[in-house]
């Protein structure tokens, strides 16, 4: 995945390092071929993982549930998938400018 962010079969696929034990929870922008993105859970259990999946429910305004973690269980390298977000954050729109709207038509 040469992007940040990219569609596939009507989920938003995202590329993700993360910062965990930071002061505040934010999408901060592009790091490499990925978002950078701080949270405030420690990077311990599990905790960390949760934390990011539950934070990013909310930036894109879906219930946590259709937030997944792909890869990166134990990295601070991630991969997530979004199924049909309803907001695209600022930060990401501005971080990954190649991100079309959803090809997948409404149903």
């Amino acid at each position: 995945m040469g992007d940040c962010a990219l569609w596939h079969e009507g989920r938003l696929i995202l590329k993700i390092r993360l910062q965990p034990r930071a002061s505040r929870d934010e999408i901060l922008g592009r790091h490499g071929d990925a978002l950078k993105i701080r949270i405030t859970a420690p990077p311990v259990d599990g905790k960390a993982n949760s934390h990011l999946l539950r934070f990013l429910a909310g930036e894109f305004g879906v219930a946590r549930r259709a937030v997944t973690l792909l890869s990166g269980k134990t990295g601070r390298d991630k991969r997530v998938a979004i199924d049909a977000p309803r907001q695209i954050p600022a930060a990401v729109r501005q971080s990954c400018p190649d991100l079309a709207p959803d090809p997948t038509p409404d149903q």
